[in-house]
C-alpha cells in the first residue's frame, strides 16, 4: 500500500525584484522517505526551503502539509506544523548547555501557586530522552562550545524532534564533519526514516545524494528539470541537469606541468600538539594537495605557513629567503596568499559590496598619496580585469552587499581578492565547500590556470576525489605528522586514506 502523502506542493512560484526565482514548482512528499534536493548556487533550493519554513511566502501556487493548506507567515508556523530545520550553519548558542539551546525557543515550566518556574528537571529528562534516541551519550547540561562539530549537528538534530517534527530539512549537514561524523549522522537519518520520519536532504556531495535518497528532484533556474527515483540517477546525470549541459569531466584537463624549482620550502616545521616534523617543497606551478582527516593538523599547517598561528621550531623558505619573523601582513606583501576553510567569518566582509571585498587586501596600492583617499575608478577597473580570472559576472560588481550572491559565487569573490596581488604562492583550504558542482568546475579552472602561469598552489581538501582530480602530488596528513607523499600519476585512494588513519588508529 502507497504510504500517506505528507507534503504535496503544487505550481509554487515566487519572484524577487521582478525576476522570477521559482517556476511553478511542484512535487510530492511520501511519509517515511527522504527527497535528495540537487541544484547549482541560484537555482531556486533557499528559496523553496524558506516558503516551506515561513521565512518567506510564495506568489502564487499551493501547499499542502499533512492533509490540510499550508500557509506559514512565519517560521513559528512551520514548527507548530511539525516542520523542522537542520541548518548549513548551525543555529546553536555555544554559551549555552545542550539542553538549553534544545529548548531555548520555548523552556517547560511549571507553575506554584500561579507563578511560572522554568522546570530544568523535565528540561534535563525530556533531553537526555531526545539524546538517547540518536545515540549520543553527552549529559543534558554539556556545554555546546566543548562539542566538536558532529555532536553539534546532531544537537540540531534533537531540536528537530523535540518540536515532534513530521519533517526533518537539512541543509548541507555534512559541510563541517568528518568521515566518521559523516557516517553516523547518514546512520542516524536511516534510522528516522525507518520510524517514519521525512525527510529532505540537500547537498552539493551528489554521491551522498543519491546513497541516502528514495526520489530526488534537480531544480535549475528555478524549475523542477526531474523528479524520479533515486534509482533512475546517476552522478553524471545529476550534473548534466543540474548545469543544463554535459561537462566532459568533473575536473578540467591541465595542459601545463610543475617546474623543478622550489617557491617555498618547508623544514621541519614543529608547533606541540599540532604539528610534528613537518618537511616538503612546493614548486613553481606546482598544485599539491594536502588530504587528512579533521584533527591531523592540515589547517593549522595552513595557518602557520601564512603567519597567523605560532611555530616552535622549523624553517619556511620563500623563493630562497628564510622567513624569521612571520605575520599575515608580511605573507601578504612577500607575495603569498591564503583563501581559509570559512569564507563568511573569515573571507569576506559579509555586508560590504562586492568590489570592496575584492579590493581588500590591495586596497593600500589604490590609495592617492596627497589626499589619502581609494581611488574608486581605479579599484573598479582592476575589479573589472579580475572579475573575468574568476568569472564572475560584470553585472555581480554592482552587488552592493556580497551577502546576497550565491555561495559559489562568494567564494569567487575570496578567490578574486587574492588574485588582485598576483600572488606566487596561493594557500587555499577547502576552496569547494559548499559550492555546486558548476562552480567547482570553475574554481577548478582558475587554480589550474594560475598553476600554468606559474604560481604554485597548496590545496588543502577533505575530499579525496578532489584532490586526485585537480593535484600534482598529494600530501597525507595525521596527527600532524606527513604519513605519505602520493605522486601524480600514481594516486591510490585507498593507500591514501589508510595513512590518513593509520596514525589516528594507533593514538
Amino acid at each position: 500500500m502507497r504510504p500517506a502523502v505528507l507534503l504535496h506542493c503544487e505550481k509554487v512560484a515566487k519572484s524577487c525584484s521582478g525576476v522570477p526565482v521559482l517556476r511553478d514548482v511542484s512535487f510530492t512528499l511520501d511519509q517515511g522517505r527522504i527527497l535528495g534536493l540537487a541544484g547549482e548556487n541560484g537555482a531556486g533550493k533557499s528559496t523553496l526551503m524558506n516558503i516551506l519554513g515561513g521565512v518567506t511566502r510564495l506568489d502564487s501556487g499551493r501547499i499542502e502539509f499533512g492533509g490540510v493548506e499550508y500557509q506559514p507567515r512565519r517560521p513559528g508556523d512551520a514548527i507548530e506544523a511539525g516542520i523542522a530545520f537542520v541548518h548549513q550553519e548551525l543555529n546553536l548558542f555555544p554559551n549555552l548547555t545542550v539542553a538549553e539551546n534544545i529548548y531555548v525557543s520555548g523552556f517547560p515550566v511549571h507553575r506554584v501557586a500561579g507563578v511560572p518556574f522554568l522546570d530544568i528537571g523535565s528540561m534535563r529528562r525530556r533531553t537526555a530522552d531526545l539524546l538517547g534516541r540518536l545515540d549520543l551519550a553527552i549529559p543534558a547540561d554539556t556545554m555546546v562550545e566543548r562539542l566538536p562539530p558532529g555532536e553539534r549537528q546532531l544537537v540540531e538534530v534533537a531540536k528537530a524532534l523535540s518540536v515532534d517534527a513530521r519533517l526533518i530539512i537539512l541543509d548541507e549537514p555534512t559541510t563541517s564533519l568528518s568521515v566518521w561524523e559523516t557516517r553516523r549522522l547518514f546512520e542516524i537519518i536511516e534510522r528516522l526514516r525507518s520510524r517514519g520520519m521525512s525527510l529532505i536532504y540537500i547537498s552539493h556531495v551528489l554521491e551522498d545524494v543519491l546513497r541516502l535518497s528514495d526520489d530526488i528532484m534537480i531544480l535549475r533556474d528555478g524549475e523542477v528539470v526531474a523528479l524520479e527515483s533515486a534509482a533512475q540517477f546517476s552522478v553524471s546525470r545529476m550534473v548534466s541537469l543540474m548545469v543544463g549541459r554535459n561537462l566532459d569531466s568533473l575536473y578540467p584537463v591541465r595542459a601545463g606541468c610543475p617546474g623543478e624549482r622550489p617557491l617555498l620550502e618547508v623544514k621541519s616545521l614543529t608547533q606541540p600538539g599540532a604539528l610534528e616534523n613537518i618537511s616538503f617543497n612546493l614548486l613553481r606551478g606546482e598544485i599539491l594537495g594536502v588530504f587528512g582527516l579533521m584533527g591531523s593538523g592540515r589547517t593549522e599547517l595552513a595557518r602557520c605557513l601564512f603567519g597567523l598561528d605560532p611555530f616552535r621550531d622549523g624553517e619556511i623558505v620563500l623563493e630562497g629567503t628564510r622567513l624569521d619573523a612571520i605575520s599575515p601582513e608580511q605573507s601578504i606583501a612577500r607575495g603569498m596568499a591564503f583563501l581559509t576553510e570559512d569564507r563568511r567569518e573569515e573571507g569576506l566582509l559579509i555586508d560590504a559590496s562586492v568590489v570592496e571585498n575584492l579590493g581588500l587586501v590591495a586596497l593600500r596600492s589604490f590609495v592617492r598619496p596627497l589626499l589619502k583617499l581609494v581611488d574608486s575608478a581605479a579599484l573598479r577597473r582592476r575589479a573589472f580585469e579580475v572579475v573575468s580570472s574568476v568569472r564572475l559576472s560584470e553585472s555581480d560588481l554592482d552587488c552592493d552587499a556580497v551577502k546576497k550572491l550565491s555561495g559559489g559565487n562568494q567564494q569567487k569573490v575570496v578567490l578574486g581578492k587574492w588574485l588582485f596581488r598576483s600572488p606566487a604562492v596561493l594557500i587555499l583550504d577547502e576552496p569547494t565547500r559548499g559550492i555546486d558542482v558548476g562552480a567547482r568546475y570553475e574554481v577548478y579552472r582558475t587554480i589550474q590556470e594560475l598553476a600554468d602561469r606559474g604560481a604554485a598552489l597548496l590545496v588543502i581538501s577533505s575530499e579525496i576525489e578532489e584532490l586526485i582530480g585537480i593535484c600534482d602530488r598529494i600530501l597525507v596528513m595525521s596527527n600532524g605528522e606527513i604519513t605519505h607523499t602520493a605522486e601524480g600519476g600514481r594516486f591510490d585512494r585507498e593507500q591514501i586514506m589508510r595513512s590518513a588513519i593509520r596514525a589516528s588508529a594507533v593514538s
